[in-house]
């Protein structure tokens, strides 16, 4: 059988898919290595909120941001072609939103709702508020960009993926699978009953949010989910 040649297009999507899994997984591995002594410093309260915040907000960028941004830079590709941008952003949110339905009634339903509160997975956000002006502004600055671009950094790897292998069914869509299953992985797994309905309503969520991405051409959505939905209850 005659081996395939690549097109210049398809090398480089494949370096850039390279660059975000090793930055990815470095971060993670390092996390992985040092995450008691990381988190033992982010939840001192003896600290000062600002350097606490700047190493979770580094650990979390490492993680779901970095391998994107350098990829960006390199590519010099802007923001404004995955998707930032105002056209259909209403749109975008309102079909984000429907996606993650099934995963809201998840925790109601498993009892593990405990209130409403955005950003309350963020281990100093209390103190951070507390805090007072200029640091609490500071922080949610730091906080909304950081945590935001998680859902942004799943609408790139999404883009990289499809690009490199394009698939021509609207609703099979490759990038979107395999951020779906990165997010699970990334995640605590468990196969007891509420374990599997939470794995099966994060990969239609993340799914979803994708999808809706690509129809609307609007990736507000995702970064909205990532801020109001998935880091608030």
């Amino acid at each position: 059988m005659e081996k395939q040649t690549l097109t210049i297009e398809q090398k480089r999507l494949d370096i850039d898919i390279w660059i975000i899994v090793l930055v990815t997984l470095g971060s993670f591995v390092i996390y992985t290595i040092t995450g008691n002594q990381l988190m033992n410093f982010v939840k001192n309260s003896d600290v000062s909120v600002i350097p606490r915040l700047l190493l979770n907000a580094t650990v979390q960028f490492g993680v779901a941001g970095m391998g994107i941004s350098l990829v960006c830079i390199l590519r010099k590709e802007r923001f404004s072609k995955f998707g930032l941008k105002t056209k259909n952003s209403g749109k975008a949110i309102i079909g984000t939103v429907l996606c993650f339905v099934p995963i809201i009634g998840y925790i109601f339903a498993s009892g593990q709702f405990s209130g409403y509160q955005p950003f309350s997975t963020i281990l100093v956000i209390k103190d951070m508020l507390s805090a007072g002006a200029p640091v609490s502004i500071i922080g949610m600055v730091i906080i909304i960009v950081v945590w935001g671009f998680e859902g942004f950094n799943y609408v790139v790897i999404c883009y990289k993926i499809n690009k490199r292998y394009p698939s021509t069914n609207q609703w099979l869509d490759y990038g979107a699978i395999t951020c779906a299953i990165v997010c699970i992985l990334f995640h605590p797994i468990s196969f007891s009953f509420w374990g599997i309905v939470q794995i099966i309503t994060t990969f239609a969520a993340i799914y979803g949010m994708l999808i809706v991405k690509k129809i609307t051409g609007n990736a507000w959505g995702c970064i909205f989910a990532f801020l109001f939905i998935w880091n608030a209850i």
